[in-house]
């Protein structure tokens, strides 16, 4: 693909994550068309992309929204957002007299209600209390961990036939016909590297995102591995696989010396790949990104790292803090030079949104 095609493919990619049903279909006739057009005339580009990307009126409104923030210029920035208002659901609380109910039992409801509504809240808005009560929350994480089929076949009740082991067989009952046997693939856990980014403009959310692949070394101490990134690249795995969170977490922030620092997510990238990733640690892995993706570097760097990452791994999913929040556009210089080369971006700012992406690791 030339440049243009590239810059037109990432616009594409922009309105998919920001809730278009974008189909590669779609994006193929939105090609199509502006080569037909001339892609040097905003407006071609505009209507071609209208016309090819949006699926009724309704994606028009947030169609005209990035296509302003990506052809602007001033993506850092983004375009104009729309404030959407969440209706606010108030059930009133009806007393019955006649069922008795307990104090016992109020305590009770009010403390799940309370413990519901903090999962979904955002752990940078937390005071120090709700966010100690968070803390304790992560136990409550399962995370699975995902599997990979092995190239050796093993015994099995179903599958392909095993000729050998069925000729043994028939051997043993002297060329009377003899039970059947069958073999296949067997499974082996895929590894799982998790890069936090600790800069200053993460640091919000830092601690939560160490504490989350805490609970994930926890689970799988061989296939998990951790990094911090920032202005350095810092192994953590072996501070986190302390059974103690608190401890922990003490460790590893005794070992990584760039904490609230500057970002150059670029470069460090490189430095990850060229000593671990390309050496085997990231070859048929699942790579998860924690990053709102401000890069004080070079953005064409960052991107073509993340594409060199994308080649070696099995997917990549990049956890975006911001993501989740109501009117966000994946219009930041780093998030935009990215994009094209990811499998997923996701959700990162509570507690709901790191169990989902446990569940995207895991069925990934």
């Amino acid at each position: 693909m030339t440049a243009p095609d590239l810059a037109l493919a990432g616009f594409a990619s922009a309105l998919r994550h920001a809730g278009l049903a974008v189909t590669s279909d779609r994006v193929h006739l939105f090609l199509q068309a502006v080569a037909t057009l001339d892609a040097g005339v905003t407006a071609d580009v505009y209507w071609a992309g209208r016309a090819a990307l949006c699926s009724g009126p309704d994606d028009t409104a947030r169609y005209d929204e990035v296509f302003a923030a990506w052809f602007s210029g001033d993506r850092s920035n983004g375009a104009a957002r729309r404030t959407t208002t969440q209706p606010s659901v108030q059930a009133a609380l009806e007393v019955d007299d006649s069922a008795g109910s307990e104090d016992g039992d109020q305590s009770s409801n009010a403390s799940a209600s309370t413990t519901e509504v903090l999962r979904h809240r955002d752990v940078a808005e937390l005071s120090a209390s709700d966010r100690a009560q968070l803390n304790r929350l992560f136990g409550s994480l399962r995370p699975r961990i995902p599997v990979r089929r092995t190239v050796r076949r093993r015994p099995s009740h179903r599958g392909d036939i095993d000729p050998r082991r069925t000729l043994r067989a028939q051997l043993r009952q002297v060329g009377e016909p003899a039970r059947v046997h069958y073999r296949r693939r067997g499974t082996r856990p895929r590894r799982v590297v998790v890069l936090v980014d600790v800069s200053g403009s993460m640091r919000p959310y830092a601690d939560s995102l160490l504490r989350l692949a805490h609970t994930m070394v926890q689970r799988a101490p061989r296939s998990v591995e951790v990094f911090t990134i920032g202005t350095r690249l810092t192994r953590v795995t072996p501070a986190l696989r302390r059974g103690d969170a608190e401890s922990a977490l003490r460790s590893a922030g005794n070992v990584v010396p760039d904490w609230s620092g500057g970002t150059r997510l670029g470069e460090v990238l490189k430095v990850f790949l060229d000593r671990w990733g390309q050496r085997g640690m990231a070859r048929r892995s699942i790579v998860v990104v924690c990053s709102d993706g401000w890069e004080r570097g070079d953005t064409t760097l960052l991107g073509a790292q993340v594409q060199r990452l994308a080649a070696l791994a099995h997917r990549v999913v990049w956890l975006n803090p911001h993501r989740g929040k109501p009117g966000y556009l994946p219009v930041q210089t780093g998030i935009v030079a990215v994009l094209p080369h990811l499998d997923e971006l996701v959700a990162g700012h509570s507690l709901a949104s790191f169990a989902d992406l446990l569940e995207v690791v895991a069925d990934a």
